[in-house]
């Protein structure tokens, strides 16, 4: 199922969820062409953050995605606080949560890395470009390495052009 971008993040917007676009989506927004099934996110842990995390979530069913149909889950406050990062399925499609991420860290580490920008006609957070790639790399996964050299080429694009590859 292909994720209904616009849906996910006008939730998540709504409900005031501290938050910085990573992964896929974010390089997309940034100019790859790469196709993405799925919204990354690493999300603030202060506890009312947390509150209006799981309440942005809960009306579309949130699952753990991979996980046999009947695993006892439940999506509240107390399992968000008690776990850190979530893979999950949705009706909205497929949503990865992340209270930290590797070569990145958490939230507030990854806020300076960030810019506010507008996509599906919402204001959020994205994380720049150049902090997009570290954490690509960081990762270290195959379709990581392979999605670094087209991210490689738009900020060098974007510096050639003489535009701030941090902010941009």
């Amino acid at each position: 199922m292909k994720p209904e971008y616009r849906r996910i993040l006008q939730a998540l917007a709504e409900a005031r969820v501290d938050f910085i676009l990573i992964g896929g989506l974010a390089a997309n927004l940034r100019g790859s062409a790469r196709v993405t099934l799925d919204v990354d996110v690493v999300y603030s842990r202060k506890r009312e953050n947390i509150r209006r995390l799981v309440e942005a979530l809960r009306p579309h069913s949130p699952y753990l995605r991979g996980a046999p149909p009947g695993l006892p889950f439940t999506w509240d406050e107390k399992t968000v606080r008690m776990g850190l990062n979530f893979t999950l399925v949705t009706t909205l499609g497929d949503v990865d949560l992340l209270g930290e991420v590797a070569g990145g860290g958490n939230y507030e580490q990854l806020l300076p890395h960030s810019s506010e920008l507008e996509a599906f006609g919402i204001t959020l957070r994205c994380v720049t470009l150049e902090r997009l790639i570290q954490l690509k790399r960081a990762a270290g996964r195959p379709k990581d390495w392979e999605a670094l050299a087209e991210l490689e080429a738009l900020l060098e694009e974007r510096r050639r052009r003489g535009l701030d590859g941090w902010t941009t």
